[in-house]
């Protein structure tokens, strides 16, 4: 989902892993160590741009978004956060393309997207038109201060305090022990400081865990000092103290940062190790491949070899193989296929299996129109270093043919059998004279 993904990838991020801007331009460059800091407790407008380094518009984008930072130096703020390699950031301002402009100003916790056009005058204008409507605001008294700011003195915020759920020495067997979730919990004092600034981040930060996670990561608060019995229990000796609660396992330190920014990153992180390896899926028809590969960065894809040459236990076996990869690159969020050898013929042609033998497999950048093959032994050990050198760019590449995928065909499910060989008709020879054949040789 961080790089066949970068420079092999507008899918596949294994080609460009470096950012396309650097510290002699004028654009910020915005990670999430420093987003908190630099955007959402500014006062500044900000047009921060979201982008992945393989991505060809954010290539184009790139001359263009320089221009406007310069020409709005101390003006409006202009930064950029590669959200390929940030996809915590990405993931809490609801990025699903690239490149995704938004506007951050008078309401920091709601920025706006940018419509406007992608060159350099027309982001000039766009930023220059929302300055003067942030000013207007400030004029009437409907913005004052950065929004941070009024969290912390008890405003609202961003996230709904009920996202953070309430622990108790009554409640916290039941909901976090017994839980198959994975529970980030803080420990703090009313009085404490340091926990009065967390508060609003750890708000934030819950309601964006709970909606990308589907919930399975949850965040809660103690007071230790009216649970004591809990406190005592996990040693607490400080406030804040955060711990990592996961089914299973020993209670453990939380030793990230504490903007909300950290928080996410760290629950996602969390997320993903406890998160179900992705599905395998056979190619039925066009819907599955275009879904799986369009949808992820990189799909990989298998071609069996037929039913009938290895029967169900010999390709149970490959498959069994894929399964394990998918769980070792789940991290990753790539999409799995296979099909059978013979079933997606211009499939095997575009992408030049078959010279190999079968089992092959190929991974595509759908986005990019480029592939890689596998050249080692499919196995493991095989698939893991063909994964690794893409990951890591030394994976060679080709482009697909055309531009584009070829036609899938629809075919059916496997049934999990031994492959049966096709029935042949009988001749019935009965009424077939021989002596006409005898005479017609004659």
């Amino acid at each position: 989902m961080r790089a066949f993904l970068g420079l092999f990838v507008c899918s596949l991020t294994v080609l460009a892993v470096h950012g396309l801007y650097s510290a002699s331009d004028d654009v910020v460059e915005l990670t999430p160590s420093n987003f908190n800091r630099e955007v959402l407790q500014s006062d500044s407008l900000w047009l921060v741009e979201f982008y992945a380094p393989w991505c060809g518009h954010c290539q184009s984008l790139t001359p263009e978004w320089k221009k406007a930072a310069t020409a709005l130096k101390g003006v409006v703020k202009v930064g950029a956060v590669d959200a390929d390699q940030h996809k915590s950031l990405g993931g809490q301002y609801g990025v699903r393309g690239f490149p995704t402009i938004k506007i951050f100003g008078g309401n920091k916790n709601k920025p706006e997207d940018y419509q406007g056009g992608r060159s350099s005058q027309a982001i000039v204008e766009g930023a220059l038109n929302a300055a003067r409507s942030l000013v207007k605001d400030r004029l009437s008294g409907k913005s004052g201060g950065s929004d941070y700011s009024r969290q912390s003195s008890g405003g609202s915020g961003a996230g709904d305090k009920k996202d953070v759920v309430e622990l108790t020495d009554d409640n916290f067997d039941r909901l976090v022990l017994d839980s198959n979730d994975v529970w980030l919990v803080e420990f703090f004092a009313p009085w404490c400081g340091h926990c009065k600034n967390l508060e609003p981040e750890w708000t934030a930060a819950a309601s964006q865990v709970k909606e990308q996670t589907g919930g399975r990561v949850k965040l809660g608060a103690v007071d230790a000092t009216v649970h004591q019995g809990l406190a005592s229990r996990y040693g607490i000796r400080g406030f804040p103290t955060i711990k990592i609660f996961r089914k299973g396992d020993e209670p453990a330190d939380y030793q990230g940062g504490r903007t909300r920014s950290d928080i996410i990153a760290h629950a996602l992180d969390l997320f993903s190790d406890n998160a179900p390896a992705p599905e395998l899926l056979e190619i039925l028809n066009e819907d599955v491949v275009k879904k799986t590969c369009e949808d992820h960065q990189l799909c990989i894809i298998a071609v069996l070899p037929h039913i009938l040459d290895t029967g169900a236990e010999g390709r149970n076996a490959y498959l069994e193989v894929m399964i394990k990869m998918a769980e070792k690159y789940k991290k990753k969020m790539w999409g799995w296929l296979w099909t059978e050898s013979g079933a997606q013929m211009e499939l095997e042609a575009v992408l030049g299996i078959g010279g190999f033998g079968y089992p092959a497999m190929a991974a595509i950048n759908a986005r990019k129109m480029k592939f890689a093959l596998l050249k080692g032994s499919f196995s493991e050990t095989g698939i893991h270093e063909f994964l690794r050198d893409l990951s890591v760019g030394r994976g060679s590449t080709a482009t697909i043919t055309g531009g584009a995928l070829p036609k899938i065909h629809t075919v059916e499910a496997w049934d999990g059998k031994d492959g049966v060989l096709p029935v042949e008709d009988d001749i019935d020879l009965s009424d077939v004279e021989l002596d006409d054949f005898e005479k017609d040789e004659l």
